[in-house]
């Protein structure tokens, strides 16, 4: 399949998909709750202010990006309108939770949640710094009227032989969405920088973290509802994903521990986040534990997957057309959003 019929054909699934939500949510909307939990990698969200401890020279004015006060205050804008429309065909909130990644720190996500378009949502943070030599780290929104925080910590991943390695750290978020305890973990696995084969060990080994923090909350709950979410750097195709975490597109087979992944199923498709040199990748992925599965609808379940990947956050034109469109294309800056779409789930339950 050619990329641009990938494509066609990945927008169509999408206004597919989009349309079964947004029937679901018109015939069912006076018997069920809706809810959106999604991720979103911004893209190198830094302030214009010189950390000495990392590495940010590329993003202040005096840097080869030219960083400054009025391209950051675009950059709130641009990530602000995004989050501002996501899932909201089907709960005109947006996104009750919403994992975020390469963010600076946390004076970057206070300023996108008070941005026009956010403020009326009182977004809450969960955010801790992490020992990536860039600085950027990965944290969590969420609007407290829909999740109450009951439990936090940041798990930092330390690779046997080398000492020198850091990456990001991964959150745990403990919670009450609407009453009920669910836990949220929030991932940005190791790059593909030097190769995929070579820096494949990287990615095992967050995974493997990863999953040593799922089978933790399993051995308190073996009912604990838990949504693992990030940039993986990985496809859900890929053995980090699908051996480590250990992933199944069956969910009758997430009994025996799995993560269900709907991910996998969107990339046979064609479905992408981001796209590189003519191919689709799904790296932004939302996983989700057994209890998520169940057929009846008494406490919240899994309804659906999307790729929120509107035309306007495309490359409108040129040799890059349709894929994401960026804050920096080839050095130049032009405006854009991500070079990532957001994903989410949507999670439905009755109404009592």
């Amino acid at each position: 399949m050619t990329f641009m019929k990938s494509i066609s054909y990945s927008i169509f699934l999408l206004v597919f998909t989009l349309c079964s939500f947004q029937g679901f949510s018109q015939q069912n909307k006076k018997n069920y709750y809706t809810t959106i939990v999604g991720f979103y990698n911004l893209e190198n969200l830094f302030d214009t202010i010189d950390n000495p401890d990392t590495r940010d020279e590329e993003y202040l004015p005096e840097g080869k990006n030219g960083w400054t006060s009025e391209r950051y205050w675009e950059k709130i804008g641009q990530m602000s309108r995004v989050i501002s429309e996501i899932g909201t065909d089907v709960n005109p909130d947006g996104p009750a939770i919403l994992g975020i990644s390469e963010i600076e720190n946390k004076e970057v996500v206070e300023d996108l949640v008070k941005s026009e378009k956010l403020k009326a949502r009182n977004y809450g943070i969960v955010h801790y710094n992490s020992p990536d030599r860039r600085g950027v780290d990965v944290g969590l929104i969420y609007q407290p009227k829909y999740f109450k925080v009951t439990n936090s910590k940041s798990v930092t991943l330390k690779i046997e032989g080398e000492p020198d390695f850091y990456t990001r750290d991964q959150l745990v978020v403990s919670g009450l969405l609407d009453g009920e305890p669910v836990h949220i973990i929030v991932g940005h696995w190791p790059s593909r920088r030097g190769g995929e084969k070579r820096s494949a060990p990287k990615r095992i080994a967050a995974a493997k973290l990863g999953r040593q923090i799922i089978d933790s909350l399993y051995e308190v709950d073996p009912t604990a509802k838990i949504i693992y979410m990030g940039d993986l750097n990985d496809d859900p195709t890929n053995a980090s994903v699908r051996r480590h975490i250990k992933t199944t597109t069956d969910k009758n087979d997430t009994v025996s521990g799995r993560m269900y992944n709907p991910m996998q199923e969107m990339y046979r498709r064609g479905i992408g986040s981001l796209a590189y040199r003519d191919n689709w990748n799904l790296f932004d992925q939302t996983m989700l534990s057994n209890d998520f599965m169940k057929k009846d609808y008494s406490s919240f379940r899994f309804y659906g997957a999307r790729v929120f990947n509107k035309t306007y956050l495309m490359q409108p034109e040129g040799r890059y057309k349709g894929y994401p469109m960026r804050t920096f294309s080839g050095g130049i800056y032009t405006g854009g959003f991500s070079d990532h779409f957001p994903v989410y789930v949507v999670l439905v339950k009755e109404k009592k």
